[in-house]
């Protein structure tokens, strides 16, 4: 299956290519230093591809060189796809950001949580960050329902911003299954995914099919060595399509995803959303207040962060336009998308960096890409 990405080059999209030149050095020295194994980075511009690249292995035993097919862990990037599936919820009209989750979970008012709306929970102030959904919930909906439901609070809900890695989203994943009656995974494939041309790039819930594709997730090199995560990279794990970290990607297809958003809900003559609903979501929703898990203020959406004025900020790039989002995958990868240029930005590795090299890193790798963005 084709991408709805013609391809073409930076200077035709008016996009300086010396500093993606740099961009690119920059990652193979990486590679060749030995911070992970592999990585790809790609480019978009006014729903056309500028840049895609493959560098070093996509898996180290046996080894496999990275290529155009291979597919990485996006981690919390997976987060604004699954957040994309509840837009288009409420723009069915089956739901409104300010519903309770109860409204629809009736079950999930237990434990004093009857008042966590849609948007609380997206923009990360629910209040049960540290919760835990366990493997058996992988492939047990009504087990997956009553963990979700059973979540305890840790502090009043919409009193603090405090990132929840996982738990938020498999609270929408259990959301979205009690309104549409429809397994997550698919209903995210069918409605986000396929109607952009990107079933074949990106992935949240790996087909057996799919799996050989699939580049290794490593921890951090001791002496050299890269030893693979558990349980991401056993076949369950990939399959799972955990809704807030478990999705799979090209770096292609996510430039893709965040061309959509770009272009205002249209990618490739296919609009998948509103340009007002795109407008509402990336919104700074938690103004200056402190991400107490990030440490800064993160300028929160219904699903990604802004850049917004903040001297400081994560993988977007400090010279970023201020109204650019995106998000990040830990240790190892961020997109983004600029509207006010219509650039989109992937880049996606397969090693789980420290919080240090992943941030310095990123600040480079976007900063590079911004640098690159010249008028039309």
């Amino acid at each position: 299956m084709s991408v709805p990405l013609p391809e073409s080059n930076p200077e035709a999209l008016g996009l300086d290519p010396r500093p993606l030149e740099r961009l690119c050095a920059t990652i193979e020295r990486h590679v060749a230093e030995g911070h992970h194994p592999g990585a790809q980075v790609a480019i978009a511009r006014h729903g056309k591809l500028a840049l895609f690249r493959s560098f070093g292995r996509a898996r180290v035993a046996p080894d496999v060189v990275a290529d155009a097919r291979s597919v990485f862990l996006m981690y919390s990037n997976t987060k604004v796809v699954t957040a994309a599936a509840v837009w288009m919820l409420v723009e069915d009209g089956l739901l409104r950001f300010h519903d309770p989750i109860a409204q629809h979970v009736p079950e999930f008012a237990a434990n004093g949580k009857a008042g966590i709306t849609v948007l609380q929970l997206l923009t990360h102030q629910a209040g049960f960050p540290g919760a835990v959904v366990p493997e058996a919930c992988w492939t047990d909906h009504a087990l997956l329902r009553r963990t979700v439901s059973d979540f305890s609070l840790e502090w009043t809900p919409g009193s603090k911003v405090q990132y929840h890695p996982a738990s938020a989203h498999w609270t929408t994943a259990v959301l979205i299954e009690a309104i549409t009656g429809q397994d997550f995974r698919r209903f995210i494939t069918d409605r986000v995914i396929a109607p952009l041309g990107l079933a074949d790039e990106i992935f949240v819930g790996l087909p057996d099919a799919q799996q050989a594709r699939a580049a290794d997730i490593y921890d951090v090199p001791v002496d050299g060595k890269f030893t693979a995560r558990m349980p991401e990279n056993t076949p369950a794990g990939r399959a799972a399509g955990i809704p807030g970290g478990g999705g799979y990607g090209t770096a292609r297809g996510m430039a893709a995803f965040y061309q959509m958003l770009a272009q205002g809900g249209q990618l490739g003559g296919t609009r998948v959303l509103s340009p007002r609903m795109i407008e509402f979501v990336t919104r700074n929703f938690t103004g200056d207040r402190i991400d107490e898990y990030m440490g800064l203020p993160m300028n929160r959406g219904i699903g990604p962060h802004s850049r917004g004025e903040f001297p400081v900020v994560r993988g977007l790039g400090a010279i970023a336009h201020p109204r650019t989002f995106g998000h990040g995958g830990v240790g190892s990868s961020y997109c983004w998308a600029d509207p006010t240029s219509g650039v989109s930005f992937a880049y996606l590795s397969n090693c789980r960096q420290t919080e240090l090299f992943h941030n310095q890193r990123m600040d480079v790798l976007s900063n590079l890409a911004h640098a690159s963005i010249l008028p039309l």
